[in-house]
């Protein structure tokens, strides 16, 4: 196996931790709310939490530039937090309100940004794939120097488009960032049932795609990875993976109880390591902050987090008028789009 990142040869000004301790644990209290409201029946349908695999997101958008795309399939509340979309808008989207980023019509798995370059949740497991890549061949093309994120889990490497599209990154040197979330499990199964090799990113030495495993679980290893992947991608040498070793806390969806693995064995890696507590004790052993500083933060946070929820409630159910819009586009002219 290849040997891990160590955050030992990542570096961060506190400014930074700070930065990742706050984004993270915005992830973390966004999501635990979210699962309070689909409890109390104010959130539909399915809704796939992120808790647990905060560093992830946090730690690649660290390595990313203005105008660089991300893409990911249905577990993707923390994918929109970590590139700066509105927490208002989020949770307005998973109660079906008019304040949601797609009017209430798309609901947890189906979001998007134009401004914050975020194009999507995807339901159909792995068919983000190709579009990540589509999204990375439409920047090649116009020569901007851009680069695309395209998250996918250790359930959806199997999938036969994946490696289709393995095959055309690399066949046209695409500036595309393969992001296997590997959170051990894929809906509910242990990868070690479902896959035949344990090392996920070798799936694309076929192609001649480099890769590498990345502790998941540490903000500092995940940026520190990201960032020679985006070098790689933007200095014309094609696509990268990068499998990152992450762990949900929670079962697949809300609907699954996760039987299919001990408490002992949750509790254990929130107690070993939780992605949020390893910040945590940098910031306070390194003397960066302090526990008021840490408690200002959280307080801050938990009103972020309060006022969305209220702002989701208090938003309008979509107009029935919605149900008929938004399903054709006018054709724009290529050259209007450079």
């Amino acid at each position: 196996m290849a040997a891990k990142k160590s955050a030992a040869k990542a570096n961060a000004s506190a400014d930074e931790l700070k930065a990742h301790y706050h984004d993270m644990l915005l992830i973390r209290r966004f999501e635990e709310k979210a699962g309070q409201l689909y409890g109390m029946g104010l959130i539909g349908g399915f809704c796939h939490l992120y808790i647990g695999q905060e560093a992830v997101v946090v730690g690649l958008e660290a390595a990313a530039e203005e105008g660089d795309k991300r893409i990911t399939a249905y577990r993707d509340h923390g994918h929109m937090l970590a590139c700066g979309m509105d927490p208002n808008g989020v949770m307005a989207e998973l109660t079906g309100r008019d304040g949601g980023y797609s009017r209430g019509k798309g609901g947890s798995m189906h979001m998007f940004s134009k401004e914050k370059h975020f194009y999507g949740g995807h339901g159909i497991v792995g068919a983000n794939v190709p579009l990540g890549a589509g999204l990375a061949f439409a920047d090649k093309y116009r020569g901007n120097d851009r680069v695309t994120f395209t998250y996918f889990g250790d359930g959806a490497a199997n999938q036969g488009q994946v490696y289709e599209t393995f095959n055309m990154a690399a066949l046209w040197s695409l500036p595309v960032v393969f992001v296997i979330e590997n959170n051990q499990y894929a809906m509910g199964t242990a990868q070690k049932r479902s896959t035949s090799t344990p090392d996920l990113y070798k799936r694309g030495e076929a192609f001649g795609i480099p890769g590498e495993i990345v502790d998941g679980m540490d903000v500092l290893a995940v940026k520190e990875a990201g960032e020679k992947a985006v070098a790689h991608c933007r200095s014309g040498k094609g696509p990268y993976i990068l499998e990152v070793r992450t762990y949900r806390y929670r079962g697949h969806s809300m609907s699954d109880p996760a039987k299919y693995r001990t408490r002992e064995e949750v509790q254990k890696i929130r107690d070993e390591k939780d992605p949020i507590e390893h910040v945590r004790d940098l910031l306070l052993t390194g003397k960066h902050a302090s526990e008021e500083d840490l408690k200002a933060i959280d307080k801050e946070i938990k009103k972020i987090v309060n006022d969305s929820a209220e702002f989701a409630k208090e938003s309008p159910e979509p107009a029935i008028e919605e149900l008929w819009t938004d399903i054709y586009t006018d054709v724009v002219p290529q050259e209007a789009q450079a």
